[in-house]
């Protein structure tokens, strides 16, 4: 069992910055592939940014490419998701995700964290 909590949101102008947290329990983070996935309003969850088990291999959505930063810190079992140049379309809640692998579906989900940009 994995449980995941999410942090660092809150609101912010765009232009800003925020850096989101996800702390794991377990002794089993390392092995896992860590996700974050958005839902703004009136939409269905969607897919941010991915980063294997060993930090490695990363990958984005088109829509924040070259904005967002994934990392990881095994040994502080945690995963962090830094959002640079926040758009008001980046208003969302913020949820993180891992799965043993990445090709097998994401496994555990946080409760997620809000976050708003306003114009």
């Amino acid at each position: 069992q994995v449980q995941l909590v999410e942090s660092g949101g809150g609101l912010v102008q765009a232009g800003g910055s925020l850096r989101l947290s996800c702390a794991a329990s377990g002794r089993t983070f390392s092995s896992y592939a860590m996700g974050w996935f958005r839902q703004a309003p009136g939409k269905e969850r969607a897919f941010v940014a991915r980063i294997s088990a060993n930090g490695g291999d990363t990958i984005y959505a088109d829509s924040v490419k070259g904005r967002f930063t994934i990392s990881r810190d095994n040994a502080m079992n945690t995963v962090y998701l830094q959002m640079n140049s926040l758009k008001p379309e980046d208003t969302a809640v913020y949820y993180c995700a891992s799965s043993p692998s990445l090709t097998l579906p994401w496994t555990y989900w946080g409760q997620g964290t809000q976050v708003t940009v306003s114009s």
